[in-house]
């Protein structure tokens, strides 16, 4: 597909002037120029045009707010000194994959004041004795070249800062946490209702068989009330009886007296 029915599809109804974002990796430009892209992308922010058949970089329309540029894999050697004149806000530039085999090829973008990251991976430039030195002295504003800083140290991911950046939002881990938290929390409470139940169930067969035991009690004491009426009344007739049966003697000694 041509760069300029790409970029007229990327529109998707929208004016040039409303587009912060574009990308048209691996259309075509029919003689290597940029096709499409005019003066009306006033809010563009980020441009990708990776692998589209670049050459030249003279026909690249004003783009004052533009700060990400993607040009690997294209044919680019020279016409760097067109970006610091169209795009002077620049602070990321990839130009990996081109043909750049010089330092004077870099050269032109020492007026690029805001480039912090360049990345030039994989053009011959790299095979150069002291390369990353010469280019860091060449453009002292550069921070990251090739994703790494004069002390090695690895360029940060903008990808993991807004990862990051979310999960301070609250949207990340924080989140799960609670999340789980009450889960664990239901679970115990489920259990707790288990071990509820069932200690009701055993108190209440313990209270039932309680019962039933003080009602078994209750019938012996009965029982035994009953046996000791009994003996009672057993010993007061027996009583009664010596009684009787001892007036009876006395009664025959007096009769025998008379």
């Amino acid at each position: 597909m041509e760069m300029k029915k790409r970029i007229s599809l990327e529109l998707r109804n929208r004016s040039p002037a409303e587009v912060a974002e574009l990308v048209v990796d691996n259309c075509r430009s029919a003689d290597g120029e940029v096709e499409g892209l005019t003066d009306e992308f006033t809010e563009l922010e980020f441009l990708s045009m990776v692998n589209v058949g670049l050459s030249s970089l003279a026909k690249l329309p004003s783009l004052p707010k533009l700060r990400k540029l993607e040009l690997s894999d294209n044919n680019l050697s020279g016409s760097l000194e067109t970006l610091s004149e169209k795009c002077p806000n620049l602070t990321y530039l990839n130009l990996s994959g081109n043909k750049i085999k010089e330092l004077s090829n870099v050269e032109a973008l020492q007026n690029l004041k805001s480039l912090q990251s360049l990345d030039l991976f994989n053009c011959e430039i790299t095979s150069l004795e002291d390369y990353r030195e010469s280019v860091f002295e060449l453009l002292p504003q550069v921070t990251y070249l090739d994703g790494f800083d004069q002390e090695d140290n690895e360029a940060p991911d903008s990808e993991a800062d807004d990862e990051d950046e979310d999960g301070e939002d609250g949207a990340g881990p924080t989140g799960d946490y609670d999340e789980e938290d009450d889960e664990e929390e239901d679970e115990d409470g489920s259990e707790g209702g288990e071990v509820g139940l069932s200690f009701q169930v055993n108190q209440g067969d313990q209270v039932g068989n309680t019962g039933f035991s003080l009602q078994e009690d209750d019938e012996d004491e009965e029982d035994y009330g009953e046996e000791e009426e009994e003996e009672d009344q057993a010993g007061v007739q027996g009583q009664k009886r010596k009684r009787d049966v001892d007036d009876e003697g006395e009664d025959d000694d007096d009769d025998e007296d008379d």
